[in-house]
């Protein structure tokens, strides 16, 4: 067996394992759901800072724990988990600022500050959000349609980037996307959403699946060429090597992380001004 074939065992055998764990916490709900995002978002925060700052300085690992609280939040009341993560945000942004105050170096002090201040939002927003879509009515429902969206998404694109693609995205910073794969992706968000409707979630409606399908389509391909351009910045192939085969858990979520506030920003603010 080559090293391509056994690479691509090693991720089957990986997705088989931990896929039907990740559902089954997500189906239980309540700490459950909270507690499976909450150690998710620690290590995507964990990943970026060794990313961008090799090692974990005591103030990583504030921000670690910061942005593993976050998806407890809306356990305590969903209508304000906005607000408790503005004042989890702003402690730990004034933690960041003296911490590097005191300790330095002062040349390097504001690009740390907000290392770590992005570190731990980009861990803990997206993966907050599809906490709080998890005890919102229906919200097993939003959360399957926020990962449909995201992993249709990226298995058509995969496909028909493979067999169709002729003209690169964005070869800067992910050579091997192509302008068909996105397009087969876009498609692929769409149909998976009314596949999702028709056999499991009739609560979607043929709008939601239209609106939510086209712009999870755009926004979770921004999610993935985002977190490319971060370890193409760093010089590094994978954010991490905690799953086997796949590498990070950034490298599995990008593309949910700009989703599933989408979805929540959709349902919350968007769904009942549509006629």
């Amino acid at each position: 067996m080559n090293e391509k074939n056994k690479n691509l065992v090693i991720r089957i055998v990986s997705a088989v394992i931990l896929l039907p764990v990740v559902l089954f916490l997500l189906f239980m709900g309540g700490l459950y759901s909270a507690g499976l995002l909450g150690v998710a978002a620690a290590i995507c925060a964990s990943e970026y800072y060794t990313i961008t700052q090799k090692t974990l300085s005591p103030a990583a690992w504030v921000g670690i724990v910061c942005a593993g609280l976050l998806p407890f939040l809306p356990l305590r009341d969903p209508a304000r988990t906005g607000e408790g993560a503005f004042w989890v945000t702003a402690f730990f942004l004034f933690f960041a600022f003296t911490y590097h105050l005191i300790r330095g170096p002062l040349q390097e002090a504001p690009t740390r500050v907000a290392h770590l201040v992005t570190g731990f939002l980009y861990g803990s927003v997206g993966l907050t959000a599809v906490s709080a879509l998890r005890l919102m009515p229906d919200g097993l429902a939003w959360v399957i349609a926020a990962l449909v969206i995201t992993w249709a998404n990226d298995t058509a694109a995969y496909f028909a980037g493979r067999f169709l693609g002729r003209h690169k995205l964005y070869p800067a910073v992910s050579p091997n996307k192509t302008w068909e794969g996105f397009a087969g992706g876009l498609v692929g968000s769409v149909g998976g959403m009314f596949i999702a409707r028709g056999f499991f979630f009739p609560v979607l409606t043929v709008t939601d699946c239209l609106l939510l399908g086209i712009f999870g389509g755009i926004l979770g391909p921004i999610g993935d060429l985002c977190e490319s351009m971060l370890k193409r910045a760093y010089g590094v192939k994978d954010s991490g090597r905690i799953i086997p085969g796949h590498g990070g858990i950034l490298d599995r979520i990008d593309a949910l992380l700009f989703n599933a506030p989408l979805v929540f920003v959709y349902i919350t603010f968007v769904r009942d001004l549509l006629p």
